[in-house]
């Protein structure tokens, strides 16, 4: 695969992204995910586009984090507070501050056993805006704008329509939008459909497990790959985003997705071994998502 010009789309594997810019490597071992100076550290690499999540704030601010909820420690107590709870004042309190001297509100993360750890990374960078990061990030790099729901909450139409709203102002405002790929992504099936149906500018893709591992929903659409077919042909959307677990245990869900005029993008742990991106090039992936950006970079153009 060909590097002659980082940004260029291959003919085999078209399309390699950071997993929310979380930019790893030997050298530096951890920069913190969803921020300027992560986004911008992995756009030195030859990558096509981050995949960063996208949450609104109680007054209509698009913000960039993964987690559903913000956790700090006041007085020695964990506080937990829901992202969308937030005002954009209260969200950029947390983490390093733009402001010379002046000290946020300590980030804590919650580890897979429940365990409650402050989050140290040896560089970092102030929390940030969706505005921020079209201003402030490498023009070429695209993104992938992870429309981001808590699995836990019901989302009436009125609600998902407005949060799709604003973060859609953001995109077709910017001057730095203009010029860029884009790509929204999202678990949420509906919320997926309706990005659709308010624009036809952007690739629409829709997340799913594919059913992967013992976690099932009741909503039965994020069950299967047949059902994200079903979904993403119905809905008019471009694309699959699936676990890679899923694909590789099912290569029979491959001319199924190409042969319903689909691109397939995957996600996952595996994404992180060279050897299998290698396997989804020749097998003649789209694109793959990965958090190891340089070891998976070296590897593909060694």
């Amino acid at each position: 695969m060909s590097h002659s010009h980082k940004k260029q789309a291959q003919t085999e594997l078209e399309q390699i992204g950071i997993k929310e810019g979380a930019y790893k490597s030997p050298k530096l071992k951890y920069l913190r995910e969803n921020s300027i100076l992560s986004f911008n550290a992995a756009a030195k690499f030859p990558i096509d586009f981050i995949e960063f999540d996208v949450q609104v704030t109680r007054d209509n601010c698009p913000v960039i984090f993964h987690d559903n909820f913000i956790v700090t420690q006041e007085k020695g107590v964990i506080i937990e507070t829901r992202v969308t709870d937030l005002t954009l004042a209260d969200f950029l309190c947390f983490g390093p501050q733009k402001e010379h001297g002046k000290a946020g509100k300590p980030l804590f993360r919650k580890t897979k056993d429940g365990k409650m750890l402050a989050w140290i990374v040896e560089k970092d960078g102030p929390l940030c805006t969706l505005q921020e990061v079209f201003d402030k990030v490498e023009q070429s790099i695209g993104f992938n704008i992870e429309l981001k729901f808590d699995d836990e909450m019901f989302y009436k139409h009125e609600q998902l329509n407005h949060i799709l709203r604003v973060i859609l102002q953001v995109v077709t405002e910017s001057e730095c939008a203009k010029n860029r790929p884009i790509i929204f992504s999202s678990f949420h099936p509906d919320a997926a459909i309706l990005m659709r149906k308010l624009q036809d500018r952007y690739p629409v893709f829709f997340l799913t497990k594919g059913g992967s591992g013992s976690e099932l929903h009741v909503d039965t659409r994020r069950n299967s790959v047949e059902e994200a077919i079903k979904l993403c042909l119905e809905g008019g959307l471009q694309g699959i985003v699936c676990e890679v677990k899923t694909i590789l245990s099912s290569l029979d869900a491959i001319p199924k997705i190409k042969n319903s005029n689909l691109q397939l993008f995957t996600y996952g742990q595996l994404n992180n071994v060279a050897e299998v991106v290698h396997l989804q090039r020749w097998m003649g992936m789209n694109g793959v998502i990965v958090d190891l950006v340089q070891e998976i970079t070296e590897a593909l153009s060694g």
